[in-house]
């Protein structure tokens, strides 16, 4: 059964059930990339938790400390558009994360119609922070499982982030 169509008669599969039409039986790259990304939001969640500096931090907070660190700067368009969201609500949250000194947000001097989201010293160090903590915990949970570390596997998992970046 496709996941559309277990959805649609009331039981969605879950993202660790092995669908049934997969060939041999076993999980598709698909549903196997879905586990992991599920369980790196959880992950990211406990780091986040986890670290003194970020415990008030929500998950939409950490998405636009991603974006406005890995940029050194987004328009507050451009952030609208990477969340999903309205330039009004996109602009609210950007408040909320400069009153709390994660964020600062300045006119474009070359479009002043424009804001421009950029990571303060605080921002930069609660992601340095939750990125290592994060590191930690994906560390641990690799040796507790005895998972052996192979070229192809690692290969895989490149070419599948790579795939994925466009929603980075």
């Amino acid at each position: 059964m496709a996941l559309a169509e277990s959805v649609e008669n009331g039981s969605p599969r879950g993202a660790t059930d092995v669908p049934s039409d997969a060939p041999g039986g076993g999980e598709t790259l698909a549903h196997a990339v879905e586990g992991l990304l599920m369980a790196g939001v959880g992950v990211t969640a406990t780091a986040i938790s986890e670290t003194d500096s970020a415990t008030d931090l929500t998950l939409i907070q950490w998405r636009v400390l991603v974006l406005v660190t890995q940029a050194d700067s987004v328009r507050v368009g451009e952030l609208a558009g990477r969340l999903g969201t309205t330039v009004p609500s996109a602009s609210r949250l950007v408040r909320r994360m400069e009153d709390n000194r994660l964020v600062t947000a300045t006119r474009d001097e070359t479009d002043r119609r424009a804001t421009i989201v950029r990571p303060t010293s605080l921002g930069q160090r609660v992601f340095d922070a939750v990125i290592g903590r994060r590191r930690e915990l994906i560390a641990s949970a690799l040796q507790d499982e005895a998972v052996t570390e192979t070229e192809p596997s690692v290969a895989v998992i490149v070419e599948v982030a790579r795939a994925l970046s466009r929603y980075a």
